[in-house]
């Protein structure tokens, strides 16, 4: 990977199937072994499953920001596969039930929409269980195709109280926290 341009992205993590927890710690060390750096997660959040057939189990959610040193398609393809890897099929049914959803919700000032993909994801400014999180380690970015802060989606949105901390975040806000992958 080429270290000359590095790119501030955010990615939304969630899962109900298995071990949500321990599929998010390994997920965070197969991102960092892939190239991403500077790593911050929000804290996880219970969330009620948005789209899915009644009686779904909640998703946990969590936003991870980072910095990327190459292209949307290889940060992609990075997350495909480890989606793969944790028992998520290739092909599968949309607002299914899943051990782990990996989606590309911002990449740099990147505003892209094509068959593979849609930056900033085309759903993250409605979705509470994305801006909350987002809000937490990263209110003050950008979306660029609409050049609002996150924060201000967030100050809109009704009410969060379907969205319960299961897990708060012991990292301090900002762009030097560490990642403690036992604390998950």
């Amino acid at each position: 990977m080429s270290k000359n341009k590095q790119t501030d992205i955010a990615l939304s993590l969630g899962g109900n199937m298995g071990n949500v927890r321990d599929e998010f710690r390994k997920t965070l060390v197969k991102l960092k072994s892939g190239g991403l750096s500077s790593i911050c997660v929000s804290s996880l959040y219970s969330t009620p499953a948005v789209g899915c057939a009644p009686g779904t189990a909640d998703f946990i959610n969590a936003v991870v920001t980072g910095r990327w040193s190459s292209s949307l398609e290889s940060l992609l393809r990075l997350c495909k596969k480890i989606e793969v890897s944790a028992g998520r099929p290739e092909k599968h049914i949309r607002y299914s039930s899943r051990p782990l959803d990996i989606d590309i919700i911002l990449f740099g000032d990147m505003i892209r929409a094509d068959e593979r993909i849609t930056i900033p994801h085309k759903e993250a400014q409605k979705r509470l269980f994305v801006l909350i999180p987002l809000a937490e380690i990263a209110g003050d970015w950008i979306f660029p195709d609409t050049g609002k802060k996150i924060s201000s989606f967030l100050r809109r949105k009704s009410s969060s109280s379907l969205y319960r901390t299961i897990i708060r975040s012991r990292f301090p806000i900002g762009r030097n926290r560490k990642i403690h992958l036992t604390k998950l």
